[in-house]
């Protein structure tokens, strides 16, 4: 791996440092280093840590989901100035993805810069003398979480050619992991945040995280995620078990979750998937077969909402804006209970508990003004039903394409122009190659 990438990780926490609000006993940053952190670091210096680092996450967010929603015809991002969006991520007139580009090359080492930060915290915890064992253990907790977390986009994106799971050593990383064993590590990773969060006291603030920023809740959203990892390793029974230990809930709140906030307070970042209805020049408009696959009455539906005139460029069209990020404040989620319900349905489906999976369809069917389910009680047909769920109940909010490959189904997504191509996965960037 370039080792240039993983050395971004330090100015990015310096950055994060200052807008968390430094301590005077930070000295002089411009001349800081990583061990004046991971020799004994302070409560505040540790904060701080934590403060960057869930900054980190946001960067490149709107990147991801343009990359994950283009191919995965949710969403065109028409732009004048960058017509990439729309020629390479579709495949147009020969056009293929680069591994050098930005819609890899970005989200990849924002990603990666995550990683670094949690990294460096777990060592800083380690080493402090300054906390105690408790404490110690809420650290180590979430940025194992978040750690794992990151892994898990990475994946998301360049699937079978893999990602590296070991980059401790910059000069010395370990080797691109294939999806199977990277999930395995990734799982793993969460079991050891797991087992830290159990005994933890949490001596930070989370911005996105609100009832889940204490110990407690930390180990239901860890637990949560892990639910998502199971049904990628079609771990059915392991994802019911992670469900209970979450705060999933057939009757709780769909909202309910952890998500990426935004703020326009100085040094904070906006929102940048949201852009204004009936804009022009730079626009996120919805594929057209979001409306026209939707069932009649849905109220999804106001996720796209009607433009006042058609929006077109190269080839493409469409007449409804993207209105899922109504702000640029608006929060965008890391995990929410809407999803964990959907995975109870399908966890249940494929372990042929039927009659349950229904049950979590309808309560997702009717809280959306449709009826409850009427189709075939099979197996095929349930599957196909909490598939399209999921499509419109994560619209746009990086799920699509991932579920339709898990399931080999990427053929039944549409082909705007002549010639396009459904990309399978992402390249990994050029520097990066072993």
């Amino acid at each position: 791996m370039n080792k240039n990438i993983l050395h971004l990780g330090w100015p990015f926490l310096c950055l994060a440092v200052l807008l968390g609000g430094c301590k005077k006993d930070f000295g002089n940053l411009n001349n800081a280093t990583v061990e004046d952190f991971t020799s004994n670091a302070t409560a505040g210096e540790l904060n701080n840590l934590v403060s960057g680092t869930e900054s980190g996450m946001r960067t490149n967010l709107a990147l991801y989901l343009d990359d994950v929603g283009t191919i995965g015809r949710e969403l065109y991002h028409f732009s004048t100035s960058e017509p990439r969006y729309v020629t390479d991520l579709l495949g147009a007139n020969a056009a293929t993805l680069s591994n050098s580009n930005f819609y890899i090359t970005n989200p990849w080492a924002s990603r990666y810069q995550v990683i670094k930060n949690c990294n460096i915290l777990i060592q800083a915890a380690t080493n402090s003398k300054s906390i105690t064992a408790a404490q110690r253990s809420g650290y180590m907790g979430f940025a194992r979480t978040i750690k794992a977390y990151q892994l898990l986009l990475l994946l998301n994106l360049v699937d079978s050619n893999g990602v590296r799971i070991d980059v401790a050593d910059p000069d010395h990383p370990g080797p691109l992991v294939p999806p199977s064993g990277a999930l395995a590590a990734i799982s793993s990773l969460l079991d050891s945040a797991k087992s830290d969060l159990g005994s933890a006291a949490v001596a930070f603030k989370l911005a996105g995280f609100g009832n889940f920023s204490d110990a407690a809740g930390l180990l239901k959203v860890n637990r949560a995620l892990a639910a998502r990892v199971d049904v990628y390793r079609q771990n059915w029974v392991s994802a019911l078990t992670d469900l209970n230990q979450s705060f999933f809930g057939l009757q709780t709140s769909f909202a309910t979750g952890v998500y990426h906030v935004f703020g326009t307070g100085t040094g904070d970042q906006l929102n940048t998937f949201f852009i204004p209805q009936n804009q022009t020049g730079e626009l996120r408009v919805a594929h057209p077969s979001f409306a026209s696959d939707i069932s009649a009455g849905d109220d999804r539906i106001s996720k796209a909402t009607l433009r006042q005139s058609v929006a077109s460029l190269n080839g493409l069209s469409s007449n409804r804006d993207i209105w899922v990020y109504t702000s640029g404040t608006a929060a965008v989620p890391i995990i929410r209970n809407e999803e964990l319900i959907l995975i109870y349905a399908e966890a249940n489906i494929q372990l042929t508990n039927l009659p349950d999976a229904v049950v979590a369809l309808n309560a997702i069917r009717v809280a959306h003004n449709l009826g409850p389910y009427a189709g075939a009680v099979s197996k095929p047909a349930l599957l196909t039903e909490m598939l399209n769920q999921r499509r419109f109940s994560l619209y746009c909010e990086g799920h699509r394409w991932v579920d339709l490959r898990r399931y080999g189904l990427l053929s039944q997504l549409p082909v705007d122009r002549s010639g396009d191509d459904v990309w399978t996965r992402f390249p990994i960037p050029v520097s990066e190659q072993p």
